[in-house]
């Protein structure tokens, strides 16, 4: 099988995301806020987990979606910083 050209390559960005239980917490406020085909759409995937941060994998179109729905959660979770790289993050 041939691999795709970086053109039609779909763009991520990475969000740096610092806050309480976001193993869990990530995951269900962009269900609850975007809903599940959106949650598709933007093919949020988690990188990284620290104490209190973690690093999300993001579709470059909905970056916005993604950090309006971690802002509108109840318990506190905010996004730090939003890169192109992983490098960028320097976490």
């Amino acid at each position: 099988m041939k691999s795709l050209k970086p053109s039609m390559r779909e763009n991520k960005r990475y969000l740096l995301v610092e806050g309480k239980n976001l193993r869990e917490n990530i995951e269900k406020a962009v269900k609850d806020f975007i809903g599940v085909l959106g949650m598709s759409k933007a093919s949020l995937s988690t990188i990284k987990y620290g104490e209190g941060w973690a690093v999300v994998s993001v579709n470059r179109e909905s970056v916005n979606h993604i950090r309006a729905a971690i802002v509108v959660w109840p318990e506190k979770m905010e996004v730090k910083k939003v890169s192109g790289t992983l490098k960028g993050l320097r976490c």
